[in-house]
């Protein structure tokens, strides 16, 4: 579900309110009329992201990454949480969780590892199956931590034996509790701390006492024969209740037993298997100080995020406890733990009191100005959210102190909200420079201006950062209002054209609504439930597999037979939004249900959708009609994982059942990513072979030859690579004309080459690859001109920007060549991008920048051997 900012501007073209007639209609079962529709199509601000978004993300990366390098173990963990909060600004998931994974493994405390391996086990939500899959690398992040082993237990020394050591008469001591005696090794007893040591061997009256009244200590008879037992032998009795090592416990406390405190503590610890004993016993361990019993009570809690946090008890045991008490629970990661706890808790409510308490948690242990700048930022939006104005704009204006200038669109807001659109207007261009100019800044600016300042503005946002989509939307909305339809799509195709967003879908959906384009509208409505299941629209009203049964009442059904049809044309055309949507349709059908999931998740990555893909293919593993079909599917989860030994040996033991396409083609796949496969190219031929010579459609046995085709390729055989790419053609395997261009420029004909890209730019309709593969085959100028065309079109594609950067150093100009990166840079991190403008400081004599460049991509990949390199060789030159 969607979580846009509330619209709160008086102005007409910001209102989000629905038309009543209009939500009458769809309660009704009925879709609006055209006038009402036309109503509906209005665009929400764009939210305030409750994120880290640094002016210069670059410079920060570098300045972690120094900072890695120089600082201290116990340190390294909350800088990678700081890297990790960069890149979810960013909004790269697998750089947040490799981040993670990286904190977790440098944690310096129990309690640490314990926080950053449940936020591990949270961020990879869905992926259990793998866990289960895996044998060895990479499982212990889904195991709880061994915290017992990691809290090292109290042993007493023989010196300190000797020091306890007396001289009294008598070598047994009686504890009388009520009517009971129980008699204890006077010597052993004394041993167990220096308050019993005194009591027992110095000048008291106890000491040559024989009997003692413990009657009044709140120690029950079982319980002081159990004391008296871990005395003599120093192990706790095996059958003892959880009440009674309780009651072991506070008297340990009580009387500074140090070993039998702590072996109570674990006894407890071990006893902790589920919420409800976390919960009873939690409390205990915080009041007794007991670290090892709390820290497991901690793990139960937090690996059972999100759902605990809707138990109230839970809530209460993060936010009643004092510091001193939380330090127990928590040690050295209190920041780390509110900042998990927040991030969980606005992931299910960002209003909620919950998520409000947690945030000022996390400003309450924040201790530098990096950690201030996020809690305060993440509060100011929250209690934005809640209208709570005076206390927002109060943290927005700390987190602007605290170094964030982001946090200025909440002050703008604000300002807004009050009628004082001119002061945000004037707020948001004070921090538009020369030299810092962001996309969201245009963004946000154009919020407070009308007409063409507005459309300017947002021109200008999509200029300096086109994977903002409020731009687009706002663009689409206002033609669609000036009854220019054409021109509506136009523009959010542009965005869909290389981002598959849910809003832009749903807008989509809207204006094909509005033209009476029932099956268009059915298409994208079906594409948006192929993403998120659960979506609902009409700013979360509707369930849109409501809007899409009223919708399929207006369009002619589809047999199975014809949804074959359509899905091969889609397929030969590269429309990969069509086939989700036929295959949608299709799985309503008795068709096998396993293998158009697994088709789904094919397109999914191609559309660079990983987690909707991941779920479609475990929805395959689940609807598997046999075993050796369902130990394809867990090849595949392992290899799109990058197991790939793991899912090699799942493609074997499939094959070992039945030789089929899928488990030839999977084992072949594996293969040449194992590690293995440049020393047995001709085993990967042989598979490929193999799984051609198996039943399968047409749609994959394209794909198959067309793999064929690139391996001959890679091993100069380059008539069969034709001959596999030309039957590839043959059945509609458009993408094949991409193989056979680079067959014919490998014969040294650029020109045919040229010439048959050129037909699969007119056959495609996703075709940004292909103009930059064909722009390989032309001279100059129709390679600028291709390029050029590829970043309208993808501007996320980072070879554009590389080759111009190149041809502009190669002219001498260097300046434009660094300019060229950074458009590319200052939206997405890319490792290429940056170790190149790295180069091109180096050639220039800027060490500092080439410097900052080399941190800043060994922060996206710390393990490349250039990168490596050029940042050894620049560090040397450093003054």
């Amino acid at each position: 579900m969607r979580s846009f900012f509330p619209a709160e501007s008086s102005k007409e073209e910001h209102s989000s309110s629905l038309n009543p007639q209009s939500w009458l209609q769809v309660e009704r079962g009925k879709l609006p009329k055209l006038s009402s529709i036309e109503s509906l199509i209005k665009v929400q601000q764009p939210p305030v992201l409750p994120d880290f978004k640094p002016v210069d993300y670059v410079e920060v990366l570098a300045q972690i990454h120094e900072e890695l390098e120089s600082c201290s173990s116990q340190e390294q963990s909350n800088l990678f949480l700081f890297q990790y909060q960069v890149f979810k600004g960013l909004g790269d998931v697998k750089l947040m969780q490799r981040s993670l994974r990286e904190a977790w493994r440098r944690a310096s405390s129990v309690h640490e590892k314990v926080v950053f391996g449940a936020w591990l086990k949270y961020e990879k939500q869905g992926e259990e199956l793998i866990a289960g899959l895996l044998t060895g690398k990479r499982q212990n992040e889904y195991v709880p931590v061994d915290v017992q082993s990691h809290l090292s237990d109290i042993k007493v020394s023989s010196q300190e034996k000797v020091l306890m050591n007396g001289n009294n008469t008598s070598p047994y001591v009686v504890f009388t509790i009520g009517d009971e005696k129980i008699v204890c090794d006077r010597q052993k007893f004394s041993e167990l701390s220096a308050p019993f040591h005194t009591m027992l061997n110095g000048v008291f009256c106890e000491s040559v006492s024989e009997a003692i009244d413990l009657s009044e200590n709140n120690i029950s008879s079982s319980g002081m024969r159990a004391i008296s037992y871990f005395s003599m032998t120093d192990s706790l009795l095996e059958q003892l209740s959880p009440k009674l090592l309780l009651e072991i416990l506070v008297f340990a406390n009580k009387y500074c037993c140090d070993r039998l405190k702590d072996a109570c503590d674990r006894r407890l610890a071990s006893l902790v298997t589920s919420k409800e004993d976390a919960i009873e016993l939690m409390e205990y361990a915080l009041d007794q100080n007991s670290s090892v019993l709390a820290a497991s009570c901690l793990q139960v809690l937090l690996r059972d995020l999100p759902h605990c946090l809707s138990d109230s008890r839970v809530v209460d045991l993060f936010l009643h406890p004092n510091k001193q008490q939380l330090t127990v629970m928590a040690g050295p990661g209190l920041y780390a733990l509110f900042c998990f706890l927040s991030e969980v808790s606005m992931n299910v409510n960002s209003t909620s009191d919950t998520t409000a308490h947690f945030l000022e948690r996390l400003a309450d242990f924040a201790e530098n100005d990096k950690e201030r700048l996020l809690a305060f930022h993440r509060l100011g939006c929250v209690r934005l959210l809640r209208k709570e104005y005076d206390e927002s704009r109060c943290l927005f204006e700390r987190a602007v102190k605290a170094g964030h200038i982001y946090s200025v669109t909440g002050l703008a807001r604000l300002d807004s909200i009050q009628g004082k659109g001119h002061i945000s207007y004037e707020k948001i261009s004070s921090v538009i420079s020369p030299v810092t100019r962001l996309g969201w800044m245009y963004q946000e600016r154009s919020l407070y201006c009308d007409g063409d300042l507005r459309w300017k503005d947002l021109e200008k946002a999509t200029e300096l950062d086109p994977t903002l989509i409020y731009p687009y939307m706002y663009r689409a909305a206002s033609l669609m209002w000036k009854e220019n339809s054409q021109g509506a799509l136009a523009e959010i195709n542009r965005i869909l054209g290389f981002k598959l967003s849910l809003e832009c879908l749903e807008l989509r959906f809207f204006i094909y609504l509005a033209l009476e384009d029932y099956k268009a509208a059915l298409r994208d409505v079906q594409a948006v439930l192929t993403l998120c299941p659960h979506y609902r629209m009409f700013e979360g009203r509707v369930a849109a597999s409501q809007l899409r049964t009223l919708v399929l009442e207006h369009v002619e059904h589809l047999t199975t037979a014809d949804c074959w049809a359509q899905l091969y044309d889609c397929w030969s055309a590269v429309d990969d939004i069509e086939s989700l949507s036929v295959i949608y349709q299709m799985l309503e059908s008795d068709a096998a249900k396993g293998v158009l999931y697994f088709r789904q998740s094919l397109l999914l990555l191609r559309l660079n959708c990983p987690e909707a893909a991941m779920r479609s293919l475990q929805l395959a593993w689940q609807h598997a009609s046999s075993e050796h079909e369902r130990l394809v599917y867990e090849g595949w989860i392992l290899y799109d994982t990058g197991h790939y030994e793991e899912g090699l040996q799942k493609a074997e033991e499939s094959i070992c059942i039945k030789r089929s396409f899928e488990a030839f083609f999977l084992k072949a796949y594996a293969l040449a990513d194992s590690g293995l496969g440049s020393i047995c190219s001709s085993t990967v031929i042989s598979l490929l072979e193999d799984a051609l010579r198996c039943p399968s459609d047409n749609l994959r046995k394209g794909q198959a030859l067309n793999n064929l085709g690139s391996v001959f390729v890679d091993h100069g055989k380059l008539d069969q690579a034709a001959d596999c790419y030309i039957k590839a053609l043959k059945i509609h395997h458009t993408r094949a004309h991409q193989g056979l261009a680079r067959v014919h420029f490998l014969k040294n004909d650029k020109a045919a080459a040229y010439t048959e890209m050129t037909e699969l730019i007119e056959k495609a309709k996703s075709n940004a690859s292909a103009y930059e593969k064909r722009s390989e085959y032309g001279d100059r100028d129709l390679t600028k001109a291709d390029l050029e065309m590829v970043t309208r079109l993808d501007p996320l594609r980072v070879y554009p920007y590389r080759y111009r950067a190149a041809v502009l150093m190669d002219n001498h100009k260097e300046q434009e060549a660094i300019a060229e990166l950074s458009r590319a840079i200052a939206f997405k991190a890319d490792l290429h991008l940056l170790h190149l403008r790295a180069a091109f400081h180096e050639h220039k004599g800027d060490v500092l920048s080439a410097l900052r460049d080399c941190r800043a991509a060994l922060s996206v990949d710390p393990n490349h051997q250039e990168m490596l390199e050029l940042h050894t060789r620049v560090n040397s030159h450093e003054p």
